[in-house]
């Protein structure tokens, strides 16, 4: 198996899970994030993993996002270095085929927030925190952190966070669209475990084809997003899934996905 940089990757039937393992905050680096790209990758070349999980080892932290250590000498080039990696890494996860979902188990600061933005759903254990501090050290989230925010609890809150470096507990994601769901303290696993088992029940096809439907919303207008609807819609027919899928309701069995 390759070894992923601060990454532990275990996979059971169609779930992956991820384990953030980069003691003591999960901190992100010049070798995890890449190891992130390619993970996502990799994961998008196994046909039989349907869903993903992501999750900080321990019960303090999800993870802190980027070590300031990075940053302390004003090394723009550094700078430079460290956005375009972080960027391209949340983008791979974003755009994974499958369905990702973030255990938040603890503390999510940084870009360990905007990691967790980057998935497709998010369960926050309930002493979980999360914020965007980087304005108030002169930064401001460059890993899709000012866009994914505000598309999930909107323009204001998206502002309390970042502008103003507000921190939300658990009750308070929930409350504002951050967070999908709210569990105990170390039951975020479990839980995403569970909803992992039902997006594995899915055709993986029809939700890779839904997922891009779903986020191209953020950025095409709807008549045009509609056209392209319907046009995946009949594509399905195409595949493989499609038949096995209405036959097997038909039949009232299981479907066996082929994933193609």
């Amino acid at each position: 198996m390759t070894d992923y940089i601060n990454l532990n990757l275990a996979i059971d039937g169609h779930i992956a899970t991820v384990t953030l393992n980069n003691p003591p905050a999960h901190t992100w680096t010049m070798d995890s994030l890449p190891a992130l790209k390619q993970l996502v990758t990799d994961l998008n070349a196994n046909d039989e993993v349907y869903a993903l999980i992501i999750h900080g080892d321990g019960e303090k932290f999800f993870s802190a996002g980027a070590d300031l250590n990075n940053f302390s000498d004003g090394d723009k080039g550094r700078a430079i270095s460290m956005a375009i990696a972080f960027g391209e890494a949340f983008e791979a996860l974003s755009a994974y085929r499958g369905v990702s979902i973030a255990v938040i188990n603890g503390y999510a600061m940084g870009g360990g927030l905007e990691c967790a933005l980057a998935c497709d759903i998010r369960i926050a254990e309930a002493h979980a925190q999360m914020a965007l501090p980087e304005t108030g050290v002169g930064l401001l989230p460059c890993a899709g952190g000012t866009q994914n925010l505000p598309m999930l609890v909107g323009e204001g809150w998206a502002k309390r966070m970042i502008l103003c470096g507000e921190h939300v507990d658990a009750e308070t994601a929930l409350r504002i669209g951050l967070v999908e769901e709210v569990v105990d303290k170390g039951a975020g696993l479990q839980a995403a475990q569970a909803l992992a088992k039902k997006a594995a029940k899915q055709s993986p096809v029809a939700v890779s084809y839904s997922k891009a439907l779903i986020q191209a919303a953020r950025h095409n207008p709807p008549a045009q997003n509609l056209i392209h609807e319907r046009e995946a819609f009949v594509k399905l027919f195409d595949t493989n899934d499609q038949r096995e899928g209405v036959q097997a309701f038909l039949e009232k069995r299981q479907p066996t996905w082929q994933n193609k």
